[in-house]
């Protein structure tokens, strides 16, 4: 018996996504309503093409060079309140998008989202696929998040939180909560959670009558939000960063980039050429390139549901050493 052929080609709403058109639900939209043509005939959800085939939406033909895919670059960008996670806003409030590098080729992809109340940690990348894999339940990805809740919390209330609580969209639970300090009424935690449902923290706060009024993320999967980089700004991470990112999924690491070691400095949004870090004053000043040479004896990888807990992680938190552990 002759073994089956593995199909050829790749996905014609994998392609098209890559190439910047959408995303990948949008385009299965546009499929299934016949808006798509690969070689002059209507596509078919699942079709797969490949660089020799002539593609149109909506009868305009897409260029060869548009449809290459594009060098995988990842992005980390410390976003403040007060902006959406989305392309285009009815109303006309700031996106993330404004404030990040354009792209010849390709388009920025965040990986999960924080609502417009919510700060801190967003990635970003130009390859769908990694950014389905970083956000997909099962991979399992830890995203740990600091959380200022108002109000006095009680012990039931955190284990409760940590056995699990039902939310209208089904159970969820927090991996671990560490107690971090707080002044007057409110309270810091650090949580870690496997996965990123719409306002899932929130809710989960509120689901045992707390209210939190800051949240931030400090950390994805094997990214740390570091203090060099300010509220606002973005910078590209390097070549072991994203193998490292890679493991967190199980897939194998990239071969070393053709351009060599990437840009690894913070940078302005509003001039990408212009490095975000200013000349040291203190030892606290340093670029991202000495924060990550002087934490090389720190363990590249965290134990799984163990908080990042560095005092400089999170500028509002004031963490206190020996605080309490709920898992």
């Amino acid at each position: 018996m002759s073994r089956s052929s593995t199909p050829s080609g790749e996905r014609l709403q994998k392609v098209l996504a890559n190439a910047g058109m959408g995303s990948r639900r949008e385009i299965e939209g546009w499929i299934s309503a016949g808006r798509v043509e690969v070689n002059g005939s209507v596509a078919q959800l699942g079709q797969r093409v490949n660089p020799s085939d002539a593609i149109k939406v909506d009868g305009r033909k897409i260029s060869v060079r548009r449809l290459e895919p594009p060098q995988r670059e990842v992005m980390v960008y410390n976003k403040p309140e007060g902006e959406l996670v989305t392309r285009k806003d009815p109303e006309g409030r700031r996106t993330v998008f404004d404030r990040l590098p354009k792209l010849k080729h390709g388009r920025w992809i965040p990986v999960g989202r924080l609502d417009i109340n919510s700060s801190g940690l967003l990635l970003l990348t130009t390859d769908g696929e990694l950014a389905n894999q970083l956000m997909h339940p099962s991979r399992q990805v830890e995203r740990e998040y600091a959380v200022r809740v108002m109000g006095e919390v009680t012990n039931d209330q955190l284990e409760e939180l940590v056995h699990g609580v039902e939310l209208e969209d089904g159970p969820a639970r927090f991996e671990e909560i560490v107690e971090s300090g707080g002044d007057g009424i409110n309270r810091w935690y650090h949580v870690v959670i496997m996965e990123g449902r719409q306002r899932e923290v929130r809710r989960m706060w509120e689901a045992v009558g707390a209210k939190v009024n800051r949240l931030k993320r400090v950390r994805y999967g094997s990214v740390i939000l570091e203090s060099a980089l300010k509220v606002g700004r973005w910078r590209l991470l390097a070549d072991g960063e994203i193998n490292e990112l890679l493991k967190t999924l199980g897939l194998k690491s990239d071969k070393k980039s053709a351009r060599g070691k990437r840009p690894v400095r913070g940078r302005e949004s509003a001039s990408p050429q212009r490095s975000q870090s200013k000349p040291a004053k203190s030892r606290h000043e340093t670029n991202a390139g000495d924060r990550r040479q002087g934490e090389k004896s720190r363990p590249k990888k965290q134990e799984r549901s163990k908080p990042h807990r560095e005092a400089n992680a999170d500028p509002w938190a004031k963490s206190r050493p020996g605080g309490r552990r709920r898992r």
